[in-house]
């Protein structure tokens, strides 16, 4: 590229983003300075563990783990079963949650990466429309969406406490006059593991890994620590609770737990299926769920999130967000909703780029780098992976144990959830599945013209080594995000 084609690029992304920028703030201004809370309109706490799936969870179908607060949250609200991050990465995620986007839609599609100023938040419009709002915990969203908040409270995992230390102090200093919109973030349970109360409440004896990874002591012993961290984070959701109840708004008050990504264990961090996209989505509302205990089996997005929230809210959502709400379902459980929900891997420490669609049957993956294998970023150096390498180097692994050392892979899979609930028996080259292997690649392929979705062709490279996890001499150097400036304007969200 020349001098002067780079100036002539510069300038053109300049106007672009400065053009979005400006619509956006028009319309938060003008419908910010019109709106007012809904009368007797409810308040939330979303609560976001790290590093925390689904199958971490007791109430869905954990025997190991306690989570008794958890727990009853779902005997006395409403637990959903099909609920999926947008992708099983730590930043992504959470901007993915704060704008009702898809990652590659918000300008940080990549582990550590910031969002542009220019993309709306859903706190921000609760707070224009007069909410208080205020963070506390884990935060990994960079600078530009601390806007969106009055007070914040940055505390991270140290001196043997999970972020969750501020969260009751937080709701005890907000304005009693207002409703109010709490974020409150753990660090619990992501690596490494220390010393905290809960430290010894697994033991390795209790615990049985999943077929994908080693039945070993190391492993076990891994996990076990790891299901001490979950019940340190289930411990704050009650102290949270309490105070609700005692500050009297706890009937008007929503609550919902979930999680940013699956496990930080192997075949499932980072990765699309289940293990790692399926979250624990626990809703409890005393004054707006009638049916205690249910279970909705409907397919919800976390970028649904945002605009339920501002329905609920009485505040009007705008054309930013990519989710639809999913406030019916809080009255009637049962009724359908998504007919798709779709998750993304990207750059996290390693290069990668694989695309999934989820139905209620089925499980369709793109995978968009398949000359690699899909090692797992972050957790090189942990008993788990130890494990699972020794099995290697020994010729004792099964196939499923070997997917993460796989390469290359399949450029396509394709699982059927009904036979195949963990995912592990890839049937996309199988004749009883061709017609259901091509209505999803169209799906996909819909949902990546959509939503403006790229393939470029500099990714952002390996930082670590994946086997040894030293660190290289790309660290630090930036590729091409997918997307790029051109779908931080795009408001469709695809097939639904």
């Amino acid at each position: 590229m020349t001098l002067t084609s780079t100036k002539l690029y510069l300038v053109k992304r300049l106007v672009l983003i400065s053009i979005v920028f400006l619509l956006s703030l028009t319309w938060l201004q003008q419908n910010a300075r019109a709106q007012k809370p809904a009368k007797d309109a409810p308040n939330f706490v979303l609560i976001i563990g790290d590093d925390i799936g689904a199958d971490d969870i007791a109430c869905y179908g954990n025997k190991e783990v306690k989570t008794p607060n958890i727990d009853r949250l779902a005997k006395e609200g409403l637990r959903f079963t099909n609920a999926y991050v947008a992708t099983s990465s730590c930043t992504p995620s959470r901007a993915s949650i704060i704008s009702g986007r898809y990652p590659h839609n918000t300008g940080a599609a990549e582990l550590h990466t910031v969002m542009p100023n220019e993309i709306a938040l859903f706190p921000e419009l609760l707070q224009q429309a007069g909410y208080y709002t205020a963070q506390a915990g884990k935060w990994h969203l960079g600078e530009p969406p601390k806007r969106a908040f009055h007070k914040l409270h940055l505390n991270q995992k140290q001196n043997g406490n999970g972020g969750e230390d501020m969260w009751v102090t937080t709701l005890q200093e907000r304005p009693k006059d207002k409703p109010f919109f709490l974020w409150l973030a753990a660090d619990d349970a992501h690596r490494p593991w220390g010393e905290n109360p809960f430290s010894g409440t697994h033991t390795p004896d209790q615990v049985t890994p999943p077929p994908y990874m080693a039945n070993a002591a190391p492993t076990r012993a891994d996990m076990a620590k790891f299901y001490d961290e979950v019940t340190r984070f289930d411990h704050f959701i009650g102290k949270v609770e309490e105070e609700l109840k005692k500050q009297g708004v706890l009937d008007n008050t929503i609550i919902l737990v979930m999680g940013d990504n699956g496990r930080p264990f192997p075949r499932a961090k980072t990765r699309v299926y289940d293990s790692g996209m399926r979250t624990p989505f626990v809703i409890k509302w005393n004054k707006g769920i009638t049916k205690k205990g249910a279970v909705s089996e409907s397919l919800v997005s976390a970028i649904d999130i945002a605009p339920t929230f501002l329905e609920l809210a009485g505040v009007k959502s705008g054309p930013n967000f990519q989710g639809k709400s999913f406030s019916v379902l809080l009255k009637n459980p049962s009724q359908p909703f998504r007919n798709y929900v779709f998750s993304e891997h990207n750059w996290h420490d390693l290069e990668a780029m694989e695309r999934m669609v989820r139905t209620k049957d089925f499980l369709y993956v793109l995978n968009l780098r398949p000359h690699l294998a899909n090692s797992d970023p972050g957790t090189s150096t942990t008993p788990a992976l130890k494990d699972l390498q020794n099995l290697r180097d020994a010729g004792k692994l099964t196939a499923a144990q070997a997917d993460i050392f796989l390469a290359p892979r399949p450029q396509e899979e394709l699982f059927d959830h009904r036979k195949d609930p963990l995912q592990l028996n890839n049937v996309a080259g199988q004749p009883a599945y061709a017609k259901k292997l091509e209505e999803l690649r169209k799906v996909m392929q819909q949902w990546q013209t959509e939503t403006a979705d790229t393939d470029p062709g500099n990714l952002t490279k390996d930082w670590y080594d994946r086997e040894t996890g030293k660190a290289l001499e790309t660290k630090g150097v930036r590729g091409n995000m997918p997307g790029g400036e051109k779908a931080i304007s795009v408001t469709a969200g695809g097939p639904f």
